[in-house]
């Protein structure tokens, strides 16, 4: 007896072990004392919680959906608003740091981003002393702090069978709001504001708005189409037929559920994703050339012998009912329609950008402060922020000035670069892959000329996908578990 309890008292617990025994006995008490919703809510949690500190590349693919869905559900602590996304983030980058302290594998590869985030990050802090509202400006810090965060673990963790899981969620993902928005949109549900041609609801998905929800759908449908060139397309072995099956179901729910948001920036950004998509297609396969010129050619023919007469007029008058404003410095004194309202309304919001990046050209008004000091700059007719400049380019100078707005376009111009390259360098799914990230990429710079899509935590989104380093991966593109680069079940372990 007492060589047994000799052995069990000289026997080691890992962390592990002493962490799951420690949650499992506050959550029983919880139980015992709190309301069953709660309760519910609390072995929920603590699931994933656990799930994320042993495992944080589970944390990841369960942050893809919490980017759509995560703002159903949020508290505010400090004036900031907290939800799911910010929880998982911060679960997944200490569980990360835990262990590699613990393993001492502290060791973290210098990657192309990495330089150009911190000097985002450092002209972000100069702006400081300028600010109006610490609390904004900090708020705005951290979102690019996880952004920063989330784009090194991916990089280093999130490699072969993570990788591919990560592109199949975020597909699945993609198509789950697609269909919130095509619902929405067949049964005008929705506010009185959003209705559409007397008999439909423009598509706003958990966005509030429609914009950043045509943007969200405009960040992810370009991964489908990658996958779907791929399967046609030979460079090195083709896509499964799988992987083709999946990126044409979810690509057809977000095209169509992309065009009921009524998005003129998302349309505008996916075809100008299209565009960059094809020119690097081109570039790898002399057969795709060929077949893009004959391609053009006959859509050029059929335009030319009546085709156009074949688009709907509304389509057309959604794209050209803002032509006669492209030349518009001052929209002061302009008569305000239904027909022009938003046009306007954006056109304000922009010059008054412009009014703050001309009285703070170095440094802005402070990161996040556009909104708090907007009733300084707002013309008249126009007093309402819409808590951004509605262009991100003019944002970001207002905010963080002209330092800022250098450092912002060296970060996008190195990503797509360093994105460009992959789509010359990888081969098979990986090559499918960059290309989409690619569109992406484009999308998002095109779309932010009109609109701001680092909100509703599509920052993160757009992180993860950043982070994918393809050139390395390795194994047959055959299904979303199978690859013999990651062996490992988590973090930590043998690549």
């Amino acid at each position: 007896m007492n060589g047994f309890v000799s052995a069990w008292a000289n026997r080691a617990i890992s962390w592990e072990k002493w962490s799951l025994i420690g949650l499992v006995g506050v959550v029983a008490l919880a139980i015992a004392i709190l309301p069953v919703t709660w309760a519910m809510l609390l072995v929920v949690g603590s699931i994933v919680a656990v799930a994320t500190l042993l495992c944080p590349q589970i944390g990841v693919l369960l942050l893809v959906p919490a980017v759509p869905f995560g703002s159903i559900r949020q508290v505010t602590l400090g004036g900031m608003n907290v939800g799911i996304t910010e929880v998982l983030v911060g679960l997944v980058l200490a569980a990360w740091l835990m262990h590699m302290v613990i393993k001492r594998q502290a060791r973290i590869l210098w990657l192309p981003l990495s330089l150009p985030l911190l000097l985002f990050l450092g002209a972000l802090f100069l702006s400081l002393p300028g600010t109006v509202s610490l609390p904004h400006s900090i708020k705005e810090i951290i979102k690019w702090v996880e952004v920063l965060g989330l784009y090194l673990f991916v990089a280093h963790e999130m490699r072969g069978r993570w990788a591919r899981a990560l592109v199949f969620v975020l597909l699945g993902t993609g198509a789950v709001a697609a269909l919130h928005g095509i619902y929405q949109f067949l049964f005008q549900v929705g506010p009185e504001g959003f209705i559409l041609l007397g008999r439909f609801m423009r598509a706003y998905g958990t966005f509030e708005q429609p914009n950043p929800y045509g943007g969200y759908l405009g960040l992810t449908l370009p991964l489908a189409v990658g996958l779907l060139v791929a399967g046609i397309v030979r460079v090195g072995k083709r896509v499964s037929g799988a992987w083709w099956a999946w990126a044409a179901g979810s690509g057809g729910l977000m095209l169509a559920a992309m065009i009921m948001s009524w998005s003129r920036g998302a349309w505008l950004g996916f075809g100008a994703a299209l565009v960059a998509m094809g020119l690097a297609v081109l570039a790898r396969s002399g057969r795709a050339a060929i077949l893009a010129i004959v391609l053009v050619v006959l859509i050029v023919y059929g335009l030319v012998a009546g085709g156009a007469a074949l688009i709907p007029s509304s389509l057309l008058q959604r794209f050209s009912d803002f032509v006669p404003y492209l030349g518009v410095v001052d929209v002061r004194g302009r008569e305000i329609t239904d027909a022009n309202f938003a046009v306007l309304e954006r056109m304000a919001h922009w010059q008054a950008a412009l009014a703050m990046w001309t009285d703070h050209p170095w440094f802005g008004v402070g990161i996040g402060n556009y909104e708090v000091v907007y009733d300084r700059y707002a013309l008249p007719m126009w007093p309402l922020p819409l808590g951004h400049a509605h262009n991100y380019y003019l944002n970001i100078a207002a905010e963080a000035g002209t330092v800022g707005l250098v450092a912002y376009l060296l970060l996008w111009s190195v990503a797509l670069v360093v994105t460009w390259r992959s789509t010359r360098r990888t081969q098979g799914w990986e090559w499918a892959v960059s290309l989409g990230v690619l569109g992406v990429l484009v999308h998002l710079s095109v779309h932010n000329l009109f609109d701001n899509l680092f909100v509703h935590a599509m920052y993160l989104h757009v992180a993860m996908l950043l982070g994918l380093r393809l050139e390395g991966v390795a194994g047959p593109p055959h299904g979303v578990g199978h690859s013999n680069q990651s062996k490992a079940i988590c973090v930590g372990g043998p690549h």
